[in-house]
C-alpha cells in the first residue's frame, strides 16, 4: 500500500467511524428524547431532542438547501485536499471533518426532516449540538492549530 493509499484509508476510516457514532446516536435520540430530555447531569448536560434547519448554532434557518450544497463542496475539497496532506494526522484532522459533514449531510437529505439536522446535546452555556458537529470543530481545530504551529494540514510535495 503506497503512502497516499494508507492516507486515504485512514482518512475515510475515521470518517466512518464519526458518521457511524453520530447516526447512531441521533437516532437513539430520536427514539428516546421525543417524550422530553434527559438530565445526565442537572447543572450542565441534558440531552434535548431539537432540529436546525440552519447553520452551526442555529444561524440562517431559512437556508437548509444552501448547506447541503456547501457541504457536499466541502466534502469533495477535503477529499482533494488530502490528496496533497504530507504532515502525520492529517487524516485524522480531515478525517473528523468529513465524517462530521457526511453525518450531517445524511440528516438534510435522507431523513425526511426538511432539510433539518437532529441536534441533542445542550451543556447549557452553548447552543445544541450533535457527533458530527463536535468532530467537525475539533477537526478544524486539529486543522488551524497545525496551521498555527507551522505544519500544514495539506501541504505542496
Amino acid at each position: 500500500m503506497t503512502p497516499k493509499q494508507r492516507l486515504y484509508s485512514r482518512l475515510l476510516l475515521v470518517a466512518a467511524l464519526v458518521v457511524a457514532v453520530d447516526q447512531l446516536t441521533k437516532q437513539l435520540a430520536l427514539d428516546r428524547l421525543s417524550d422530553g430530555p434527559w438530565h445526565l447531569a442537572e447543572c450542565c448536560v441534558t440531552f434535548r431532542l431539537a432540529f436546525n434547519s440552519g447553520g452551526a448554532f442555529g444561524f440562517f434557518p431559512q437556508a437548509p438547501t444552501f448547506f447541503l450544497v456547501a457541504s457536499l463542496t466541502v466534502m469533495l475539497l477535503i477529499l482533494v485536499w488530502a490528496g496533497r496532506a504530507t504532515e502525520d494526522g492529517s487524516d485524522m484532522a480531515l478525517g473528523l471533518v468529513l465524517g462530521g459533514g457526511l453525518g450531517n449531510v445524511i440528516d438534510r437529505a435522507f431523513r425526511g426532516l426538511d432539510g433539518q439536522v437532529v441536534d441533542f446535546i445542550d451543556l447549557h452555556v452553548w447552543p445544541l449540538f450533535n457527533v458530527a458537529d463536535s468532530a467537525i470543530v475539533i477537526g478544524v481545530i486539529l486543522i488551524a492549530g497545525a496551521g498555527l504551529f507551522g505544519k500544514s494540514a495539506a501541504s505542496d510535495q
